[in-house]
């Protein structure tokens, strides 16, 4: 009888370990599987609706899980992905990326182009670029990049000269030439669609001038060139993590040919799929 309750305990033992087992084997799988979730943060417009596009149509079949994760400005999705509350993000250019880690000591590396947004120059008050007025208010973005950007729209349509050599990195003090005197409103890009009821002119991003309703093709008074343009904007992760499996394929199906149809059919000329 002994033996028999020794046996039958070291059965229950090894029953329980094994079952203690199979319990930690699940715990990990699910862990694995939430690990795998890509986790990617986007400005609302087009880059959500792109993204949410892949994750719908094509991210299955790649064996992709695609969180969709909206800010509305341009800061907290590079904060966050810094802090490692997102797996990636896709919502700026490359000349933004890399003034933002210089300025903000962020590690973060630029891994597919997908989109061009033509920035353009929209009024409320005049229908043509020439009837701006002699001290016309123009507001443009405040941050480094875009507010150079900005500025070289205006020159490259006769109303400002910029000081030689400046290229994008041109400020306020950069404007060699302004014969219009125009007067010059940074604000936040968000705030720019906003701002059209104060003021005379604004130079918008193309995602911010979409979801105010605005259409860059026929409704700019002046819009970007696409040619040569350094501005196209693509996917981001933390230095380091470029050649993980799961980004690269999430590069590759942003760059599919089914995405860069959907662009064209959806925005008409407005947002550009990148070459």
């Amino acid at each position: 009888m002994k033996i028999h309750r020794i046996v039958g305990a070291v059965a229950l033992a090894l029953s329980l370990a094994a079952c203690g087992a199979s319990q930690s084997a699940t715990g990990s799988t699910q862990a694995e599987s939430a690990d795998d979730v890509i986790k990617v943060g986007v400005n609302p417009v087009p880059h959500a609706e792109i993204l949410n596009f892949v994750k719908d149509n094509l991210a299955p079949a790649a064996g992709l899980k695609l969180e969709v994760v909206e800010f509305t400005d341009y800061v907290q999705p590079n904060v966050q992905l810094e802090e490692g509350k997102l797996t990636a993000n896709y919502f700026q250019h490359r000349p933004y990326l890399d003034d933002f880690n210089k300025s903000k000591g962020t590690h973060l590396t630029f891994v597919a182009g997908v989109h061009l947004e033509p920035l353009g120059l929209y009024s409320k008050k005049v229908t043509d670029v020439s009837a701006l007025p002699g001290g016309a208010t123009v507001a443009l973005p405040n941050d480094a990049t875009n507010l150079g950007r900005a500025l070289k729209l205006l020159a490259d349509n006769g109303l400002i000269t910029l000081k030689d050599g400046v290229g994008t990195a041109a400020t306020e003090r950069d404007v060699a030439q302004n014969p219009k005197n125009l007067q010059f409103k940074p604000l936040e890009a968000a705030q720019l669609p906003r701002s059209l009821e104060d003021v005379d002119a604004a130079v918008i991003n193309g995602n911010y001038a979409i979801e105010a309703g605005l259409k860059p093709a026929s409704e700019a008074l002046v819009l970007e060139k696409t040619e040569g343009n350094p501005y196209v904007n693509g996917l981001v992760v933390p230095s380091g993590h470029e050649k993980d499996a799961n980004i690269v394929t999430l590069g590759k199906l942003l760059q599919d040919q089914k995405v860069k149809d959907f662009i064209q059919q959806k925005y008409q000329g407005s947002v550009i799929p990148a070459q």
